[in-house]
């Protein structure tokens, strides 16, 4: 077991890495020693806390909690073809643009990044950890998972216990109100999809230096 739990251990470490590596090549003006400290950067890339599930969302979402905004990382063409409800398109290669700085580096709101799979949105959360951004999470499963459990999710068999099926009911709704039609069904409520307003970030003046010529 503990061979086992080692290499687990390892195989995250991994895959920590190589979203780093990639994430990194991104990062050509960022210097060497600004941002987040290492070694909490890979505290926090192991952790699972990062994560937030499809359901989760769907119930902010629903309940229009304004605590939040969502990100989406994929690209543009991606983005118009289908994108979660309210969230706004920051292609995972346009992050560091000064033009999304207010969206990303504020302390208004969580954000929730979010792209097809895992990807593309850990590469996302990497970046803006590196930059020491603040209350960032990534949606587990991207828009594949958002499909397979909300808008079209399994109904569980007999055998499964109640809280299954609990959880179906809740999902089955969910996709009821994200547009999926069910025979006999009638929608009655709009998805809300306007963007939420983010107060721009006021830079800090830097200090000057004392001393010199």
């Amino acid at each position: 077991m503990k061979n086992l739990s080692k290499t687990t251990s390892y195989r995250i470490l991994a895959v920590v890495f190589i979203i780093a590596a990639a994430g990194l090549v991104l990062l050509p003006k960022i210097q060497k020693y600004q941002g987040i400290d290492p070694e909490k950067l890979l505290s926090h890339a192991i952790s699972p806390e990062r994560y937030i599930s499809t359901d989760e969302l769907a119930e902010m979402i629903i309940g229009q909690d304004p605590s939040f905004l969502l990100i989406d990382v994929r690209s543009g063409m991606d983005y118009e073809k289908y994108a979660l409800p309210g969230a706004i398109n920051i292609p995972l290669d346009s992050l560091l643009s000064e033009n999304f700085e207010a969206y990303l580096n504020q302390e208004e709101y969580d954000v929730v990044l979010y792209s097809n799979d895992d990807f593309k949105a850990n590469q996302a959360w990497l970046l803006c950890n590196r930059m020491d951004y603040k209350n960032h999470k990534v949606l587990r499963g991207g828009v594949n998972e958002w499909f397979n459990t909300i808008i079209n999710p399994k109904e569980p068999s007999e055998s499964m216990p109640a809280s299954a099926f609990e959880q179906y009911d809740f999902r089955k709704a969910a996709s009821m109100y994200f547009g999926v039609a069910y025979p006999g069904k009638v929608m009655e409520t709009e998805v809300p999809v306007t963007p939420k307003k983010v107060i721009p970030v006021k830079k800090k003046k830097k200090m000057p230096v004392e001393g010199g010529c």
